[in-house]
């Protein structure tokens, strides 16, 4: 999967410096197709307040967000891989995946499948506007929309939900640049973003945290946080490989803390 990350001098590479490619990760797992220089937004965030009452932070955090989540995909393609799942009762089992990505100018489309388990998402991002979830992806025109406590249901059985894959904390209407704690984040300098949903589903997430790349705007962490604050998930980018003189993700991980589970994804990169 073609995903932007910094720098790595290795043909593969595990995470403690991260690889750059032209196209990025944002807790889900589609490429967007645009490096973004995030220089306006490094460091701690001024306090002056607009006439409407926004502060500098807010203003930054959502125009971040709307950068990152309005970017579409510069090509159409699949990724194929494995969900490597293990619940918290330490069970374990693979499930066959595949990704596609259908580009397009203002609307692009990112369908997610197991056919082992016949699972099916479609997701369809238009620029401006929030992301519509399937529960199939052969035709849109067949398939039903998912309501919004359904978009944090598990995929496949895995940790991932199609919020997840969606990057669905993007477009919510609170978005705020943080004050850093630390100068670096896995030895990379970093954007604090904070994303805040008022009312979420009981299922949902009521605030994500993304530690983003200053340098090329790729995710270098995530949180999540379920309704009463406490913290859910988290997302990790574990190891990338170097195809044909670019960067891609070879494999990420998600952890549901609460459930002391993890789910890691692992994409084909050989095909």
């Amino acid at each position: 999967m073609k995903m932007l990350f910094p720098d790595a001098h290795l043909k593969t590479q595990r995470l403690n410096k991260f690889p750059v490619s032209k196209s990025h990760w944002l807790v889900g797992s589609w490429p967007l197709g645009v490096i973004f220089f995030l220089m306006a937004f490094a460091g701690t965030a001024a306090k002056a307040q607009t006439a409407d009452g926004a502060s500098d932070a807010d203003i930054k955090g959502r125009e971040l967000a709307r950068q990152l989540c309005d970017a579409p995909p510069t090509e159409s393609f699949t990724n194929t891989g494995v969900l490597q799942i293990r619940d918290g009762k330490g069970n374990r089992k693979n499930i066959p995946v595949s990704f596609k990505t259908i580009a397009g100018a203002d609307v692009w489309r990112f369908i997610c499948l197991a056919p082992e388990t016949k699972a099916e998402i479609l997701i369809v991002h238009k620029a401006g506007q929030p992301n519509e979830y399937f529960n199939e992806a052969q035709s849109q025109s067949e398939a039903q929309p998912l309501a919004a406590a359904e978009i944090y249901q598990p995929f496949a059985g895995s940790d991932f939900s199609p919020a997840d894959l969606g990057l669905e904390f993007l477009h919510w209407p609170s978005q705020k640049i943080l004050p850093k704690p630390t100068n670096l984040k896995r030895g990379r300098e970093y954007t604090l973003l904070e994303s805040s949903l008022p009312n979420p589903a009981t299922n949902g997430y009521s605030r994500v945290r993304s530690w983003i790349d200053k340098e090329t705007g790729g995710i270098l962490q995530a949180e999540a946080y379920d309704t009463q604050g406490k913290l859910l998930k988290n997302f990790e980018p574990k190891s990338f490989k170097k195809i044909n003189g670019q960067w891609e993700l070879e494999e990420m991980e998600i952890s549901n803390v609460q459930a002391d589970s993890r789910t890691r994804m692992e994409f084909d990169l050989n095909k």
